[in-house]
């Protein structure tokens, strides 16, 4: 299970979810594995030039590599991702560099919050690098990441408006849980490459729609779509649904963090899937 990828992207988000599928009574065990991005949650964050390849080429060595604690004996490996964690690891299997016995995508984006707004123009990408440039620099980075990403407020205000679907369901814990994130080590450099897009898999919705299609008849997908979720990344999902490539479509209570705010409603779904594709 890999977190949806975020200014604020934990483990934490998968616990429960992993915990309800795990602790299960079936004809089947399970076996979860929760693993932070590189730069974010409670890994290290060096200053790398962060960008989809880099997330990409992260994933591609997690699970191929013979001492990777997700190795299986029996290629009974399923990948679980949110967000753009999702879509980077449906474009690794579309490339034959890993090969799951199924993926789930849930509420799964492609675009950065900068990009799903005001788009790639030339003018805007000029702009996106002022600033990625700017969070990345010495002093005057700290203190726009200060502005604009580490401050509780801030956190808060993005939950309630686009991250959960309930406002009542973001907690001060929550809020502050995530705010100490922000103030480890080296903190700025991934979020300054997803606010500006360069860690987007894709640059359009047709390429989003091919990276599935690629996995038709080949790869079980399970696409968790969201009732909540923004208006923008609403669409993207639901062009999704029936698109060739993905074997099972259905929708759960939440927006762009459904695993951590209903965790067992997407339990319930994945649990679903993994029995009824034989995983």
């Amino acid at each position: 299970m890999i977190p949806t990828i975020s200014d604020v992207s934990t483990v934490e988000e998968w616990r429960v979810v992993a915990k309800d599928i795990v602790t299960r009574k079936g004809e089947l065990s399970y076996r979860a594995t929760i693993v932070d991005w590189p730069g974010l949650g409670y890994s290290d964050r060096p200053s790398l030039n962060y960008n989809a390849d880099v997330m990409e080429n992260f994933l591609v060595q997690l699970l191929n590599s013979p001492n990777s604690p997700v190795v299986c004996s029996d290629g009974e490996l399923v990948v679980v991702g949110g967000g753009h964690a999702a879509t980077i690891a449906i474009r690794a299997a579309g490339k034959g560099l890993i090969r799951p016995s199924a993926v789930a995508a849930v509420a799964p984006t492609w675009a950065g919050p900068l990009p799903i707004v005001f788009g790639r123009g030339s003018d805007m990408e000029t702009r996106y690098g002022l600033l990625r440039g700017t969070l990345r620099a010495p002093a005057i980075g700290w203190m726009m990441y200060n502005l604009l990403v580490s401050n509780e407020k801030s956190i808060q205000s993005q939950y309630k408006s686009h991250v959960y679907a309930n406002p009542e369901n973001v907690t001060p814990e929550i809020v502050e849980s995530r705010y100490e994130l922000t103030k480890r080590k080296g903190a700025r450099y991934v979020p300054a490459a997803f606010l500006t897009g360069l860690l987007d898999p894709v640059q359009s919705r047709e390429e989003f729609l091919q990276l599935f299609a690629k996995l038709d008849g080949d790869v079980p997908v399970l696409v968790v779509s969201t009732l909540n979720s923004p208006k923008r990344s609403k669409a993207e999902m639901e062009a999704l649904k029936g698109a060739k490539g993905v074997t099972k479509f259905v929708e759960v209570p939440g927006a762009l963090l459904p695993q951590e705010e209903y965790p067992l409603a997407v339990a319930e779904e994945l649990y679903d899937f993994l029995q009824e594709s034989g995983r």
